[in-house]
């Protein structure tokens, strides 16, 4: 989910899969999760120069984000 540890994980790390209650952990010490925040929070892509496609920018304008199951909403036209 937006927000979530998904991106915190790395290859090797053992994960905890609860069906019942629809919850995945990842099984790692909250220092290192808070570790690996930081490192993410930090990173700052460098600006650079590349061509979209207006089908991409379409898509993109249209779509609600993957913790909104990464759907096309014609509503976001409004907005």
């Amino acid at each position: 989910a937006e927000g979530g540890a998904l991106a915190l994980v790395e290859t090797g790390d053992r994960i905890r899969i609860d069906i019942p209650k629809r919850k995945i952990d990842v099984l790692i010490a909250d220092a290192e999760l808070s570790a690996r925040r930081q490192k993410i929070d930090a990173y700052r892509p460098r600006n650079r120069q590349r061509h979209i496609p207006q089908s991409l920018q379409a898509y993109a304008a249209l779509t609600t984000s993957a913790a909104h199951g990464a759907v096309r909403d014609v509503g976001q036209l409004q907005k």
